[in-house]
């Protein structure tokens, strides 16, 4: 089979590889239908998960076709259609049974890290009975693939960890696919303001037609100083940081209200400077971490709501034999006005 392979920091290659084998009774086979491209799997090609080991097959979003299946595997059998979540769950593990499933004993964020991934024609998926999602009838399998991480993602390290309120006013820093996914489910909570903060006029653009009541763009504007106009000199309630970097983390400590929240969801490769001197005395709360994907079944039934639309984030598609031409746009986002890629088999 093709798959896209790490080769070490900067290097990849589309090359033949052996196609995957069930290795435990609780594995599955999935032939990948539709695929994509995160901005994880860039900060990979950058050095920034040395846990990633040459020879990795990237990749862990997708929907595909179960081929072949494990004799322990009870909810799947050959041709039923999945989603793929991008964190493995046993599902019996103590941080399973508390739906941290990000830290599960024998999984976690394992796919395109530590075992090969989905960016290839087949993937092995372990513990399948609880690390898939079986399809809805009809439902659009380009949107589905968001369902795998990024919106799950948003929802979960952004607006849930965020602690997003009716009413509330707050700031995403950064308009990329995790933090467009993070502006489209907040408006479950009904927030009363929400500030999308960006370098790019055209994300900008897309952010005001996804729901954005506000846009700032870094560089034609103070960012601080305009969010303190528009609030008063308050601050906003929440402050999302969605690109990982340094920079951006410092404008949510700068930008936050007396009592608010700071929710990380970019991947950071580099440390942060922390201003405890300035944040000791006002009373806020600072949150992270890895999504564990427990929301997937929720967000899976607003699928079809205009409102929260996933297939809007889609703007580039390719074959799945295209992979490397579709990482060059992908990794051009701003220059090729790209948010999330397609690759269909």
């Amino acid at each position: 089979m093709k798959a896209l392979v790490f080769q070490g920091p900067g290097q990849k290659d589309w090359i033949e590889k052996d196609k995957p084998t069930i290795q435990k009774p609780t594995d599955v086979i999935v032939k990948i239908s539709k695929t994509t491209i995160c901005g994880t799997d860039l900060h990979i090609l950058k050095g920034d998960v040395p846990t990633v080991t040459p020879g990795r097959t990237l990749g862990h979003e997708g929907v595909g076709i179960v081929e072949e299946v494990g004799d322990a595997v009870v909810n799947f059998k050959t041709g039923d259609t999945v989603l793929i979540s991008c964190v493995t769950s046993c599902g019996k593990c103590a941080n399973c049974k508390r739906s941290l499933y990000a830290h599960c004993a024998d999984g976690g964020w394992i796919l395109g890290h530590t075992i090969d991934g989905t960016q290839a024609e087949y993937v092995r998926i372990p513990h399948a009975d609880h690390s898939l999602h079986p399809i809805p009838a009809g439902a659009d399998e380009e949107a589905l693939v968001m369902l795998s991480d990024i919106l799950p993602t948003g929802f979960e390290i952004g607006v849930q960890y965020g602690h997003v309120k009716p009413g509330d006013t707050i700031a995403v820093v950064g308009a990329g696919p995790v933090g467009m996914s993070v502006l489209l489910t907040s408006q479950f909570l009904s927030p009363g303001r929400i500030i999308m903060i960006d370098m790019d006029p055209a994300r900008l653009e897309l952010a005001r037609q996804f729901g954005a009541t506000d846009t700032i763009q870094v560089g034609a504007e103070d960012v601080v100083a305009r969010i303190m106009e528009m609030t008063h000199g308050k601050g906003v309630d929440v402050a999302i940081e969605a690109v990982g970097v340094p920079a951006t983390f410092d404008t949510c400590q700068k930008i936050v209200a007396a009592g608010g929240n700071i929710a990380n969801v970019g991947v950071h490769g580099k440390p942060v400077e922390l201003h405890i001197e300035e944040l000791w005395i006002k009373n806020i709360n600072i949150s992270m971490g890895l999504v564990n994907t427990n929301t997937t079944p929720m967000l899976l039934k607003t699928l079809g709501n205009a409102r929260v639309d996933p297939a809007k984030l889609i703007t580039h598609r390719f074959a799945l034999d295209e992979m490397m031409k579709a990482y060059e746009v992908f990794g051009n986002a701003a220059r090729e006005k790209a948010m999330k890629v397609i690759l269909s088999a």
